[in-house]
């Protein structure tokens, strides 16, 4: 048996740089009330979205992409022909393929790096970072470009009074690159596919060449429905505040630290409710600054773990060298929750 040569990777991966990309049109909650019977009070509430930002028809997800990557490459301190890997977690690309990555990839000015997407909802920022530490260990690349992007305004039933107001659209990208010193600690990921029906795309793509329209959702004017996100709002919030405290905790042990080691709680922008839930859940000490971009970002699915992260960096909330906790939790249902020292 022939004997293979080792891998050449480095010791650890850290996170070097990071960056956002957020659409120009800010959507307040009196423009979702017009075709649902709610209020803002009661959006409030409920979620603690204010705001949140869709995308133009130029906005698509690989231009919004190249913004957040080319601020993330800067922000490192290298040169897109250093990149030997992106990573892209969308839900919102409608081309099966090629992937998007690619697209990415070329128009950054990547030296042929290898691109491809993945699709693991709200958790798919963290199943990106965990993909690229471990090739940047295992040698296949000395710097990987991970992308959490998506469109979610194009998947949104805006008559559907659940949904309507949660979903907003961005970018957002990080850098991660070779350590000396471990900077990303251990995974903990998983899937309850038992649970998949919760969150769900309303009507399959294959649905709609079948022509026969009576088959398909029609909106209050008689048109044929787009495909739109769904949830059973209750189960979703149980599953979350219970079950990913416990996942939360799982990292923390997993990276060998306990909450009064944490300077940042970065989950995902899902809800506010379920955030603050989480906080009291895990009994994070007053001094950890937690990310709460939701208010003003609304639910951006894999892009809101590296938009919170930017923002907070951007604005002084949290600093180069912190030490955060970030989870993401979704469609699927997946999760992956890891601690990492922030660029």
């Amino acid at each position: 048996m022939a004997k293979l040569k080792p891998s050449k990777g480095a010791p650890f991966a850290r996170i070097l740089g990071v960056g956002g990309y957020r659409p120009t049109r800010v959507v307040p909650n009196e423009v979702i009330l017009e075709k649902i019977d709610s209020s803002d009070e009661w959006i409030r509430s409920r979620s603690g979205i204010e705001t949140r930002h869709w995308a133009s028809d130029e906005e698509t997800v690989a231009a919004m992409s190249i913004e957040a990557s080319g601020k993330a490459i800067a922000d490192a301190g290298i040169s897109a022909e250093q990149i030997g890997g992106v990573i892209v977690s969308t839900v919102s690309h409608f081309k099966q393929t090629p992937a998007v990555a690619t697209e990415i990839a070329d128009k950054l000015g990547t030296n042929k790096a290898a691109a491809f997407d993945i699709s693991a909802g709200c958790a798919g920022f963290g199943y990106g970072l965990t993909l690229a530490k471990g090739m940047i260990v295992e040698g296949s690349a000395e710097y990987v470009l991970v992308i959490g992007v998506e469109r979610l305004s194009d998947l949104t039933d805006l008559e559907d009074r659940a949904t309507a107001f949660l979903f907003g659209d961005g970018a957002g990208a990080v850098v991660v690159g070779p350590s000396q010193e471990p900077h990303i600690g251990p995974t903990v990921w998983g899937s309850e596919g038992d649970k998949s029906e919760t969150i769900k795309q309303t009507v399959p793509w294959n649905e709609y060449r079948i022509g026969d329209v009576s088959q398909l959702p029609l909106d209050s004017e008689g048109n044929v429905k787009f495909p739109a996100i769904t949830q059973e709002g209750q189960a979703v919030f149980r599953w979350a505040v219970f079950e990913m405290a416990k996942v939360a905790q799982q990292a923390l042990d997993a990276a060998g630290i306990s909450p009064d080691d944490l300077d940042v709680f970065i989950p995902h922008q899902a809800n506010e409710r379920i955030i603050d839930s989480m906080v009291k859940t895990l009994k994070l000490p007053e001094h950890v600054t937690v990310a709460r971009d939701v208010r003003t970002t609304g639910n951006t699915s894999a892009a809101s773990i590296p938009l919170a992260m930017e923002r907070l960096l951007a604005t002084g909330e949290a600093k180069s060298g912190d030490t955060a906790l970030v989870i993401g939790f979704g469609a699927g249902l997946v999760y992956a929750a890891t601690v990492v020292t922030l660029p």
